[in-house]
């Protein structure tokens, strides 16, 4: 058995136990095979609860996290660049306040906000590609001027916190880190989004492998390399924005899952891509699971424990860049 059957075995197994364990813990606790029944025939009511509430936010959390995962590795696959990530450079914040806002001023459109989202992200990546492109994209200019439009966009989106109107506090709420009182409409709008995106992603897994090799060398395999990066790009928004429209604002999955799947699986994006699905989304509901359940009844948000742990990744993605590239 090859190294990548057993590391996909290990991952699947580990998301299906987090999955059960999710399921079963917290305020109301289930067994096992007391949630088989109750989902079977309707008539418990705690397993009516954990259906109603708590098995929507882990398929949110599930498919938040695979998104993710896959928008970070579609990103750094375009720009070359491991540091790339769409909550790091601005992406993500872009689609979130742009969404906000179009909401905000038009309330009726609530259930748009994933084109909004759309149309936030890609003017945040195009922000980042004009103003880092000087005689191509250098890693670590590319992540400057991303962390700026992220923090640019950031602050935008918190100034409305202080508008103090009704519609702006939930909004904020839709699109906070937190994956509490999430519904069955949000499984729907996230797994249909989310889901295309997915497909999408795991059909141009051979451009990705092409657009490792020098532009000149792949145009002349007859390669049309401008025209792969855009799709890629624009299917890398799409997941990092319908992420952030259900699920939040999230950093560094995108940084953290390419980087450990590489190592696991190997550079092959016919295999990276679906290791960081399976990957992104054991991370996310994890992280969720801790945050719900270690000082309950307190929630801490996935976003937070994220920001812990990917912090440190990034500081040691750049002195590994910087020796790479000698900057």
């Amino acid at each position: 058995m090859s190294k990548k059957t057993i590391c996909f075995a290990v991952v699947a197994i580990l998301l299906l136990a987090a999955a059960l364990i999710s399921m079963t813990t917290g305020s109301i606790k289930v067994g096992f095979l007391e949630l088989i029944r109750g989902l079977i025939n309707g008539d418990n009511e705690n397993v009516n609860v954990v259906r109603d509430l708590r098995l929507p936010r882990i398929i949110v959390s599930l498919l938040t996290g695979a998104a993710l995962a896959v928008s970070g590795v579609l990103l750094q696959a375009v720009m070359r660049n491991p540091l790339a990530d769409a909550g790091v450079i601005g992406i993500s914040s872009g689609a979130g306040v742009v969404s906000l806002t179009m909401v905000t001023i038009f309330p009726n459109l609530f259930f748009w906000m994933p084109f909004f989202s759309f149309l936030g992200g890609a003017f945040a990546c195009l922000l980042v590609y004009s103003l880092s492109w000087s005689s191509g994209l250098h890693p670590i200019r590319l992540l400057l001027i991303g962390v700026a439009i992220n923090a640019t966009f950031t602050g935008l989106g918190q100034s409305f916190n202080y508008r103090g109107s009704y519609a702006v506090t939930s909004v904020n709420q839709a699109i906070s880190s937190i994956f509490t009182m999430k519904t069955w409409e949000d499984v729907k709008i996230m797994g249909l989004y989310g889901s295309f995106g997915l497909l999408l992603a795991l059909a141009v897994s051979s451009w990705c492998n092409t657009l490792a090799l020098q532009d000149k060398t792949a145009g002349n395999l007859g390669f049309k390399v401008v025209r792969a990066r855009l799709v890629i790009s624009a299917i890398a928004v799409l997941l990092a924005s319908v992420a952030t429209a259900v699920g939040g604002l999230i950093a560094f999955v995108g940084l953290l899952v390419p980087h450990i799947a590489r190592l696991l699986v190997g550079s092959d994006h016919r295999a990276l891509i679906p290791f960081s699905i399976l990957l992104g989304a054991l991370l996310i509901l994890t992280a969720d699971t801790l945050g719900r359940t270690v000082l309950a009844p307190t929630e801490i948000p996935a976003s937070i424990i994220m920001t812990v742990i990917g912090g440190p990744f990034l500081i040691f993605m750049l002195r590994k860049s910087d020796r790479a590239y000698g900057t």
